[in-house]
């Protein structure tokens, strides 16, 4: 019987997902999971994140291809419609699923990690790596991280959106090669993909559209701003208000100005430190 993590990713949702699944398979140790990534790329570099075993596959119904009726499944991912849900919920002897919509409902044949419900088999938390608590300097002022992906290339797009702030940016995993050249052209100074992690450490004020790197860089001791993109999903509006994060929707440069003017003042409340938490639910169920 064997236990594996499914994880959506890819070039028009990023990796929020995955840097979070990677977040969980780390803080589990020794116990012996498969990450399965509806993306080959991001599939090939896991052990880059901690990961030891991964697989890439190209749609989510075909998990069934890897795994065995009885196997266990924790699953993040909203591309599964009731049904499909069901099924798997049949399929897997323990299937745990992670979700972030406030109005979920819990399934009697599932158990659930998310930051808004409360319950008999509900792990109520978020993750964020342990290493981004240890709180190093600030030496970036400030810095811009759209997200992994970008495959409309709106940040190009709507660079007037930060005229003036003269940002670092981060380049994110799913940019075009002669797009991320473009864009080097347009920063003082820039982030490689593989340097993502030093950047939210060391990032004062981030400026980003990413949900998952609001809150590595808030546990890390920064002061993250979360850009609210017209093509993601707002599940994360209600959690950043409980941690008052600002918010900017619809690439509004006067909001942004605001908030950066008063940022200093502006009183973060602390990120939860949650992967013990979120370790002791699953290995309770899942060995």
């Amino acid at each position: 019987m064997r236990i594996f993590y499914y994880v959506h990713t890819g070039h028009r949702i990023g990796l929020d997902r995955f840097r979070r699944a990677a977040t969980i398979i780390k803080a589990l140790g020794d116990v012996d999971i498969t990450l399965l990534c509806s993306d080959y790329r991001i599939a090939q570099i896991a052990r880059d994140f901690g990961v030891k075993n991964s697989v890439g596959l190209d749609v989510v119904r075909n998990i069934p291809q890897i795994a065995d009726h009885g196997d266990k499944l924790i699953f993040d991912s909203e591309e599964a419609n009731p049904i499909m849900l069901d099924d798997m919920r049949n399929y897997f002897s323990t299937f745990i699923r992670v979700s972030d919509n406030k109005d979920d409902i819990k399934d009697e044949k599932e158990l659930l990690i998310s930051p808004y419900l409360e319950g008999e088999n509900i792990c109520h938390a978020y993750a964020i790596d342990d290493t981004f608590f240890v709180h190093e300097p600030k030496t970036i002022k400030l810095s811009y991280f759209f997200g992994d992906d970008d495959y409309e290339k709106d940040l190009e797009k709507n660079l007037s959106f930060l005229e003036g702030l003269n940002p670092d940016l981060q380049l994110g995993f799913y940019y075009f090669l002669d797009y991320e050249d473009m864009l080097k052209k347009k920063f003082r100074n820039y982030h490689e993909f593989e340097e993502y992690e030093a950047m939210i450490k060391t990032t004062d004020v981030l400026i980003t559209a990413s949900p998952q790197a609001v809150l590595e860089n808030l546990a890390s001791g920064g002061k993250p701003i979360y850009i609210q993109r017209e093509d993601y999903t707002t599940n994360f509006q209600e959690l950043f208000e409980s941690l008052n994060i600002p918010v900017v929707n619809n690439l509004d440069k006067k909001q942004l100005s605001v908030i950066l003017k008063t940022i200093d003042n502006h009183k973060y409340h602390r990120a939860e430190q949650n992967c013990n938490k979120i370790t002791k639910f699953i290995k309770e169920n899942l060995i």
